[in-house]
């Protein structure tokens, strides 16, 4: 598997991930400064060698609009670490209003968890309160950092100085 690089913006915020290849051209044509490199890695050319990037910096602040984390199945279940928040199981997830809809719940990330097929059932149309089923924690909505920090820690633990450290709120 190809490592990414990530890209931040000259404030140090994260604005991308994208291939090597695009992060040398980067800063071969000097819109880029590397950052952090993947130690063991290099990239070969005929005639050349390059370190492999793991974190590069725009020379140029880029007005990025935020268009935060989408909320979508995939997300969701990123953010519960694909397990049920009632009982912790991995099998069989669906997604659970924790406040219902029938009772003025909105489909949004503070009231959208990762439950299995059963403990939606059981659940029902009440409160985990009412139902006797504390969350594990608490529904949040993540940010782009949170998720990167996430696939920092499994992939690219070249990133975690770079990004705000991952809190996950109780």
């Amino acid at each position: 598997m190809e490592k990414r690089v990530l890209v931040l913006n000259l404030d140090h915020s994260p604005v991308a991930v994208v291939s090597a290849q695009k992060a040398i051209v980067l800063t071969l044509l000097e819109k880029a400064t590397m950052l952090s490199t993947y130690e063991l890695l290099q990239i070969r050319t005929i005639s050349r060698s390059f370190e492999y990037p793991a974190v590069i910096r725009l020379n140029q602040y880029k007005s990025i609009p935020y268009r935060g984390v989408m909320l979508n199945r995939a997300n969701l279940f990123r953010r519960d670490n694909g397990e049920c928040q009632y009982c912790g199981s991995v099998k069989h997830l669906t997604i659970d209003h924790v406040l219902p809809r029938s009772k003025g719940g909105k489909t949004s990330w503070t009231n959208l968890v990762t439950a299995c097929n059963r403990c939606n059932v059981n659940k029902g149309n009440k409160t985990p309160e009412e139902a006797g089923m504390p969350l594990k924690i608490l529904p949040f909505k993540p940010t782009l950092s949170y998720f990167l920090a996430d696939y920092a820690e499994r992939h690219a633990e070249e990133w975690l100085p770079f990004l705000n450290v991952k809190v996950v709120p109780g």
